[in-house]
């Protein structure tokens, strides 16, 4: 009886093919495949598009605009102190910029400001 043993996970692994021919494995990578591509089309590619938005509207701050900080300040920007790369002025998200909020001057990153809304996109005229 135990001459024949050997015969028996032969046998097991005969009968346990799947009926696509040996395909499972290639259709559950393609699932995978396809869940991370979605995922990525879903959630990261918009989220990177955003922030590249931000980014751009962050280098873009001109004196005069009016800013929201990422702690709730908001506030008109009155001087941009730009950090210097190769001699000219370059954009950056460490760059200093002053704000004046009620009586008070702030002093904030360029990457810690949340929202800018610009006086010219008010419309430029004052209310009677």
């Amino acid at each position: 009886m135990n001459a024949h043993l050997w015969l028996v996970p032969a046998a097991v692994a005969t009968q346990s093919k799947s009926p696509l021919g040996g395909l499972g494995t290639n259709y559950f990578l393609l699932e995978i495949v396809l869940l991370v591509a979605a995922f990525y089309f879903v959630l990261v590619r918009p989220q990177q598009k955003q922030r590249k938005q931000q980014e751009e509207t962050l280098r873009r701050i001109k004196k005069g605009d009016e800013v929201v900080t990422a702690g709730g300040i908001v506030g008109e920007v009155i001087h941009i102190k730009e950090t210097m790369k190769d001699g000219a002025p370059a954009p950056s998200m460490d760059d200093r910029i002053t704000i004046k909020s009620a009586e008070s001057r702030i002093v904030v990153e360029r990457g810690r400001i949340a929202r800018v809304a610009s006086k010219a996109a008010d419309g430029g005229s004052a209310p009677s």
